[in-house]
């Protein structure tokens, strides 16, 4: 979906006029309606005031253009598993297991990959199996490069 549906959309959902979005984004009701005509698209910064007042993260307010996945566990995101900080803002970058609150789950991978094992193990998915997975993936992961 194209940014300006999708703020149309996610505005009447709310019940909210232009007048009211616009108040509450304190931006113009012309802004509102730019938008919502495809004349202009919001900056980074009201992309993420709106997406803070329908509470939903920017890469769904964009329609999902990427398929986000966790940067410390490699699992898919969507807007039910992703992280938020503490002031309530989406972070994209982590599913809610892994940070939660301003803080990291794992403090190292071994403990992350044992826990992933435990938990996800099965006759399909045998324990080894996950295990080598994770320990080839997880390096790639921005959270453990940067570590």
């Amino acid at each position: 979906m194209e940014i300006n549906k999708s703020i149309k959309n996610y505005r009447i959902l709310n019940d909210l006029t232009q007048d009211e979005l616009a108040q509450r984004l304190n931006v113009s009701t012309d802004k509102i309606i730019s938008w919502e005509n495809g004349d202009t698209e919001p900056n980074a910064e009201e992309l993420k005031l709106i997406s803070k007042k329908f509470d939903i993260p920017v890469n769904t307010l964009l329609g999902s253009p990427k398929q986000l996945i966790c940067q410390c566990c490699g699992m898919p995101l969507d807007d039910v598993t992703i992280s938020k900080e503490p002031d309530g803002a989406f972070n994209e970058d982590y599913c809610k297991w892994c940070y939660t609150d301003g803080k990291f789950t794992y403090d190292d991978m071994e403990t992350l990959i044992d826990y992933c094992v435990k938990s996800f193990s099965s006759k399909d998915f045998p324990a080894e199996q996950i295990r080598a997975h994770m320990k080839k993936t997880l390096p790639t992961l921005n959270y453990w490069k940067n570590r």
